[in-house]
């Protein structure tokens, strides 16, 4: 093992830690200020920046747009060439940049400022051009890049996309947003998965394996591999649910039955199986399923009749696991 990768690394990491805390001193009446400017916006928070800051300021665009807050990215080189266009006069505008003095900020805070925006810089000094003609400051200053030549910025990245979390997530409390908000505008991931599909939304392409009670065991089985769920239900004339039959329970009644001829459906069934109402949502069939260690869930509709069964496969395909 190279001892001199394994410091290197771990000197970066703390140099790193050390810039993170330090913000801490920076949470304050001017991030209070910051934090409520953007609340209050009627329009968007527009954020922009050149080189490593723009990028980290993509970052926080998005943070902000998935937790409720409409924020967009300009490049501030680009905005001095036509995406001026992109602020409207409701907007906030945020300039990310640690020296606070690069030639496309100074050339951009006096449109900015007069256009009426409030303009709020994320800086790494409050000796810069940019603290001196913001509105509100927020304050990324670090001590030190974990750079070895303390150039390429790596700690004072890390501090303004701290920054740019901090306020995500004070405005995530202020606006009372919650993980169904959050889902809302993640429909295509797990976490929306889990807030909005259902148990009808899973269920219905499988085979719905159901005998009578008095159906004898070769029925039993043959309704069990016929509709490959490992289960079969045992159903009334009504539909109504008597109990389930799973494969273990063929297999333990083998082991303690003789006579196979005269054994029928009502003779091995589970009586009270677990159900599963049609329109519960699929994440809570997950939890029953886990609460009671089994595989499938009987589905049924409002007064209870036999509509089908859910397996874990369904929820495991769907990622809601």
């Amino acid at each position: 093992m190279n001892q001199s990768i394994i410091q290197a690394g771990k000197r970066t990491v703390a140099l790193e830690a050390a810039s993170i805390a330090g913000l801490e001193t920076f949470i304050n009446d001017s991030f209070e200020k910051a934090v409520h400017a953007v609340q209050h916006c009627k329009g968007r928070l527009v954020i922009s920046g050149v080189g490593k800051s723009a990028i980290v300021g993509q970052k926080i665009v998005a943070t902000l747009n998935s937790t409720g807050t409409p924020a967009l990215f300009m490049h501030a080189a680009d905005a001095i060439h036509g995406d001026l266009g992109m602020i409207q006069k409701d907007d906030v505008v945020m300039l990310i940049s640690k020296s606070g003095s690069s030639p496309e900020i100074k050339v951009l805070v006096p449109l900015i400022k007069n256009f009426g925006n409030t303009l709020i810089g994320m800086v790494g000094s409050l000796e810069t051009y940019l603290a001196r003609q913001a509105d509100i400051i927020l304050n990324t200053t670090v001590s030190q890049e974990a750079c070895p030549n303390n150039l390429a910025p790596t700690s004072s990245t890390t501090a303004q996309m701290v920054m740019g979390d901090a306020l995500a997530v004070c405005l995530m409390e202020l606006n009372g947003f919650t993980g169904k908000d959050f889902a809302k505008y993640h429909p295509g991931g797990n976490l929306g998965k889990r807030m909005y599909l259902r148990v009808e939304d899973l269920y219905a392409d499988n085979s719905k394996p159901k005998v009578l009670a008095g159906a004898f065991l070769k029925e039993v089985i043959l309704e069990i591999s016929k509709g490959r769920l490992g289960a079969t239900a045992v159903v009334d004339e009504g539909d109504n649910v008597l109990g389930i039959i799973t494969d273990g329970d063929v297999r333990k009644m083998l082991e303690t039955i003789d006579d196979l001829h005269a054994v029928k459906a009502a003779d091995i069934l589970t009586e009270h199986p677990k159900t599963i109402a049609v329109d519960a949502l699929a994440v809570h069939a997950l939890e029953k399923l886990r609460a009671h260690d089994i595989s499938q869930l009987i589905v049924v509709n409002e007064d209870g009749k036999f509509l089908g069964m859910l397996h874990l496969h369904e929820l495991v395909k769907e990622g809601i696991i």
